[in-house]
């Protein structure tokens, strides 16, 4: 043991100059480890490790020791616990923890879709009727399930409606995605739906002028380019993906397309790179190229340009993130630094966690990420050695194009297949042949269209746009109809991802030969990736339906009814089963698993004899309490959650919550925030 303390001097040394990356790889290891956590730690907990850390990170740049880089990441980790800790607390807000229906009134500060396909709603300054305001959601979202006319919400009206509100629920299945830590950190205290049209309470005011004009902006790009393709170029301009059908996501989704719909890297990084071009070329030609740094003002420009692209697109949490690199990237041009490096990346990514640390725990970070370090690592290995890309330029650019894509797309595959339980086998085709347009056509179209807007001339901009969205579109839908164009994935264990995440990023950030250990964890979690096992036995909150698994799927117990959660089920379950066909293969599932769903079956129920488990959505009555039976009805559900059930081998039946593996967080438990 001493010997290895001896060593590891030694290898910190060899790394000097090549750690800084491994500073967001510690704070990210704090903030996961906060999320966690069972319990909620106290916000004196939260102070002392920020106050360790604070001392241990003062320590560390004061020292000149070889192993204080080890003080530097333990202080990054004590600080990304108490970072995250404070920013779930800076978000608190009321929590609504009973059924509500009712009037509401709110002012809409957000659009999109349902995954039914709904238009939906957010609002802020909520008002529900004989809800005190100190227990008054300080957001709510509503789907809106009207039939007929009604009143298109438009950005900081304020509206009023009748509706059905209660907590955002729980994970569908113990260990599944947490919805209610997800509202938490949105801000959302409610949701709901309504099927009463809305009324306008009082029109928009000047205090949502970039919503505003967000909104305007896509009303006339839909109205130069109607349909599916004038929905896409609204996505891409504004963020605004609320016009988009549902067939069209899908087709995008099955195809790997999907991430040309959100604002992220890809778009900011394009129209930067496009302004960029256009503005160092354009003072090239002037007197101005042979007396100002041009590279430097050129950069500048772009980077206002993509601020402003930052604030048209609504700056979620996907565009702010991809600013961040962007803004990390043309900072590097303006001071004469390395714009694309790892150093540069990791910055981005200690901005961004530090902003929105909940940040980690979403798909579009760690995919975001993933991509973009994979790209940085392997284009600069390339450029540091003798193999280099074919230098006829046409050639170059078809090479960097399909590298690209095959870097990206494997980088963040495990992190799509365990997000989304599926593989988009031909996804790497349809990147090719579209990527190449985004970046020739697309985005400078976009831009053009923007620029020709206040002179009402951006139908030009927009047509050209929508000759390269078209064709996107087309090969999307194509594609997503071609035979075995998705493969499901199962949900793989919890430690999978995160063996994988450290093991690659050991790997790329690593200096020496040591950095192939990083190939151990990532075949560990492979190996156990293979193994995993999906729950036998799958229960619903408040019981409204079960999933037995079977030889030929899991079987489920309703065929409609309780979509959403069926829909999770099948997909975590990598069987590529809808609910119909799920529901067919109830009656051949295990005979000692029974579901009673109803008022009226529960209130006829005669009670089983043969050791069965009875789930049932309402009360049963007490003659179904049979000794040799494992009753669960509604009064035994209530608070529990979901539930996964396993029978042992001596008959019992083994049962464990989603409430228990959350754990008691401020998201999910009132005592706990009241106690805060």
């Amino acid at each position: 043991m001493a010997r290895i303390w001896s060593v590891i001097p030694d290898m910190l040394l060899a790394q000097r100059g090549g750690l800084f990356p491994f500073v967001p790889v510690f704070l990210g290891v704090g903030i996961a480890l906060y999320f966690a956590l069972r319990i909620e730690p106290p916000v004196w907990a939260l102070i002392l490790s920020a106050a360790l850390g604070g001392l241990a990170l003062i320590w560390h740049l004061r020292s000149r020791s070889a192993c204080a880089p080890v003080i530097c990441a333990v202080a990054m980790v004590a600080l990304g616990l108490a970072l995250a800790g404070t920013r779930a607390h800076l978000v608190a807000g009321p929590v609504l923890d009973w059924r509500y229906y009712g009037p509401v009134t709110g002012r809409v500060v957000a659009l999109d879709r349902s995954a039914s396909d709904a238009l939906r709603i957010t609002l802020d300054r909520v008002w529900l009727s004989e809800v005190p305001l100190s227990e008054t959601p300080t957001r709510v979202r509503l789907s809106l399930h009207v039939k007929g006319e009604i009143l298109t919400p438009e950005p900081g009206q304020t509206i009023m409606t009748t509706a059905h509100l209660g907590p955002p629920g729980g994970a569908v299945e113990p260990g599944g995605f947490d919805f209610r830590r997800h509202a938490w950190f949105l801000r959302l205290g409610a949701v709901g739906y309504t099927r009463v049209p809305l009324v306008l309470w009082e029109e928009a005011g000047r205090d949502r002028f970039i919503f505003q004009t967000r909104m305007a902006i896509s009303a006339r790009v839909q109205a130069a380019l109607p349909g599916d393709t004038g929905a896409f170029a609204t996505a891409i301009i504004t963020g605004d993906r609320s016009p988009i059908p549902q067939p069209i996501l899908q087709a995008l989704r099955d195809t790997n397309l999907a991430h040309l719909l959100a604002i992220s890297g890809l778009h900011m990084g394009l129209v930067s790179a496009f302004v960029f071009a256009t503005l160092r070329l354009g003072l090239l030609l002037t007197p101005i190229g042979l007396r100002w740094p041009i590279k430097k003002i050129a950069a500048g420009g772009a980077l206002v340009v993509a601020a402003i692209y930052l604030a048209l697109s609504g700056g979620n949490v996907a565009t702010e993130r991809a600013f961040v690199m962007v803004a990390v990237m043309l900072l590097a041009v303006m001071v004469d630094r390395r714009a694309i490096s790892l150093r540069a990346v990791a910055l981005a990514a200690l901005i961004v966690l530090v902003l929105r640390p909940e940040a980690l725990m979403g798909p579009g970070f760690q995919m975001s990420f993933a991509a973009t370090t994979a790209l940085v690592a392997i284009f600069s290995a390339i450029r540091d050695s003798s193999h280099d890309l074919p230098r006829h330029r046409l050639l170059r650019g078809v090479a960097s194009v399909v590298l690209s894509s095959a870097i990206a797309g494997a980088a963040t595959a495990p992190f799509a297949m365990a997000h989304f339980n599926q593989i988009a086998q031909f996804g790497l085709i349809a990147n090719l042949l579209t990527v190449p347009l985004m970046g020739l056509l697309v985005i400078p179209a976009a831009v053009l269209s923007i620029l020709l807007m206040p002179f009402g001339l951006e139908t030009i901009g927009l047509s050209l746009m929508g000759f390269g969205l078209d064709w996107i579109l087309a090969v999307a839908q194509s594609m997503a109809g071609w035979s075995g164009a998705v493969r499901p994935v199962m949900t793989p264990a919890p430690p999978v991802l995160p063996l994988i995440t450290l093991g690659g990023l050991f790997i790329v950030l690593w200096q020496e030969r040591l950095r192939w250990l990083g190939l151990a964890p990532v075949a560990l979690a492979a190996l156990l990736w293979a193994k995993a096992e999906r729950p036998p036995i799958l229960v619903a909150e408040g019981g409204a339906l079960v999933g037995v698994m079977t030889d030929q799927g899991r079987a489920l117990s309703r065929a409609k009814g309780s979509g959403f959660i069926a829909e999770v089920w099948l997909e975590n379950d990598g069987q590529g089963l809808d609910q119909p066909a799920a529901a067919a293969l109830w009656a051949g599932s295990d005979t000692t698993v029974r579901h009673i769903h109803g008022k009226r079956n529960a209130a006829s129920y005669e009670g089983c004899t043969d050791g069965a488990l009875v789930i049932a959505s309402a009360n049963l009555p007490a003659r179904a309490n049979a000794p040799s039976c494992r009753v669960l009805d509604a009064a035994a559900l209530t608070d529990l959650g979901s539930l996964s059930v396993t029978r042992k081998d001596d008959g019992t039946w083994h049962i464990e919550k989603a409430r228990d593996r959350s754990g008691a967080r401020l998201w999910n438990d009132k005592a706990v925030r009241n106690a805060q």
